[in-house]
């Protein structure tokens, strides 16, 4: 699995929003799988399904708009850990997003998680994208 899928799905998500789409289909790897579960999770999006096309699979995700002007949920959404500069943190040293409106995706040894669950469970890694 190459991180190009993460920014792949970032900058979807980001485009797919700033068009007003309401849904956007990813290419399905473990790791867009799990983004899309916090994303969820945290009600950022509206739903996610994983469709089958033979060998290969893709993610459909139903974006989230507030109101008849259809303002998106997600108003900014950041990629921090690139290829060539990871970024590591803590628990203890993770930045809170917005004084914690925000949210940071953090890739620990125990799966992918939000910003304050990793907290909770003293358990640091590597922050993939601020999204707020």
């Amino acid at each position: 699995m190459t991180t190009d899928t993460i920014a792949d799905m970032l900058t979807r998500i980001r485009n797919a929003n700033l068009a007003k789409h309401q849904i956007v289909q990813i290419p399905s790897t473990k790791q867009t799988r799990n983004i899309a579960q916090v994303l969820f999770a945290e009600g950022l999006i509206e739903s996610f399904e994983e469709l089958q096309n033979g060998l290969k699979s893709s993610l459909l995700l139903s974006l989230k708009y507030i109101g008849k002007e259809r303002k998106p949920i997600i108003a900014k959404i950041q990629r921090i850990s690139k290829p060539g500069l990871r970024v590591y943190s803590n628990s203890k040293s993770i930045p809170r997003i917005l004084g914690g409106f925000g949210t940071a995706i953090v890739s620990t040894s125990r799966g992918l998680m939000t910003d304050q669950q990793a907290r909770k469970e003293g358990v640091g890694g590597e922050l993939l994208c601020y999204i707020w």
